[in-house]
């Protein structure tokens, strides 16, 4: 599996150089106003828009995974809380397995 991974990345590379071969023209790019930028290769401008695309897209996603790990924090100190009222006085509660061996990725 591993190898079919490597060979995915490679043909998906091989595409992506090929591209960036057949898209050397040189364009201008026009801002708002009247400020533009003359002879700028193509792929240099796509790549600069990729960029800001997944920039901005990750940007998007940090609000629901920093409320993901809020809520996780939260429920992980209510099961702690609840194992705790559940267990009787004086005894310890159970130590987990992933605590003295963590499990190794998958």
């Amino acid at each position: 599996m591993r190898y079919f991974i490597w060979a995915l990345r490679l043909l998906v590379f091989i595409a992506v150089l090929l591209f960036a071969l057949k898209n050397t023209h040189v364009v201008a790019v026009n801002f708002y106003g009247d400020y533009a930028l003359q002879d700028v290769p193509l792929i240099v401008v796509m790549l600069g828009v990729f960029v800001l695309g997944a920039l901005f897209g990750l940007l998007l996603t940090v609000p629901a995974a920093l409320r993901r790990r809020r809520e996780a924090a939260r429920l992980r100190r209510e099961v702690e809380r609840l194992q705790a009222a559940a267990l009787p006085p004086g005894q310890q509660a159970p130590v987990a397995p992933e605590a003295v061996a963590p499990m190794s990725p998958l």
